[in-house]
């Protein structure tokens, strides 16, 4: 028994018998590998913690693979997928589950924003939004978010940007919005052979976490002048930050060597830079 509902202890069918009957297949559209290894699927579950009872949202579930081992761990899921072929093995899930599973059909872009917290965001994220729906749960000026986690399937190269540090390749853009304020790592890497149908590249799922804001930094100046300074990043930050008013002046102010180039600045520095200019 739980608070949510009576938990139903008949195994469920294996998912790829349920991929089977309702007749599903990767959607290479939408960006769809689905998991089928119950163990490494439990494994991406616990990686926030324990779950029981926690609200979770999680972004293209497909036939529910992930959200098996969701609900397993006892959280309360909330799942967002566009996928209508989907829907039918979904609802007999929160059949399985009652009152932990809710689906909503749409387009994540659009609604898993407007989604209330304190919540977990778990999900092995479709290829072509995963980034995008990144720097949307990054973004904002409000800090905290709302979500207390994000756990979140990606390729392994955009998954190295994310958590790289500065004088590497995989520095960017993404590495500073998602360190600036918030704890980022690799929580295990997923070979391309665990996927159906397998995708060409490793994947790995990344684990962040909300840290402190620096005080006086704006989120949106802080875009700005990452997009500028990586926009270019082979020129010197004189030429990549020139269009950007106040830029150069900021740079001679903080003692920054205009003729560095991008890759070269902390994520410390970034945000002083952002700080003088916001």
């Amino acid at each position: 028994m739980n608070g949510y509902g009576r938990r139903v202890n008949l195994p469920l069918p294996p998912l790829r018998d349920v991929i089977a009957r309702h007749g599903l297949s990767a959607s290479k559209a939408l960006g769809q590998n689905f998991l089928f290894d119950e163990q490494l699927l439990d494994r991406i579950a616990a990686i926030p913690g324990p779950l029981e009872g926690a609200q979770v949202l999680e972004v293209g579930p497909g036939p529910g693979g992930l959200t098996r081992a969701l609900l397993r761990a006892g959280a309360r899921v909330t799942a967002i997928e566009m996928d209508r072929r989907c829907l039918p093995a979904l609802a007999e899930l929160a059949e399985a589950f009652p009152g932990q599973l809710r689906v909503i059909e749409g387009d994540a872009m659009k609604v898993a924003h407007g989604i209330e917290g304190p919540f977990h965001v778990v999900a092995n994220l479709p290829y072509n939004v995963g980034t995008a729906l990144l720097i949307g749960w990054l973004g904002g000026q409000d800090w905290p978010p709302q979500w207390a986690s994000l756990t979140l399937m990606f390729q392994l190269e955009v998954a190295q940007r994310i958590v790289a540090e500065p004088n590497t390749d995989a520095y960017g853009r993404l590495a500073v919005l998602a360190q600036w304020r918030a704890h980022a790592k690799i929580a295990m890497k997923v070979h391309r052979s665990a996927f159906t149908p397998p995708p060409k590249v490793m994947s790995a799922v990344v684990h962040l976490t909300p840290a402190d804001m620096p005080d006086g930094v704006s989120a949106r100046m802080l875009e700005r002048v990452t997009e500028a300074a990586f926009g270019q990043r082979r020129k010197m930050l004189r030429q990549s930050l020139k269009g950007l008013p106040g830029a150069l002046a900021t740079l001679e102010m903080l003692a920054i060597d205009p003729q560095r180039r991008a890759e070269t600045l902390s994520v410390a520095e970034f945000v002083s830079v952002a700080r003088a200019l916001s």
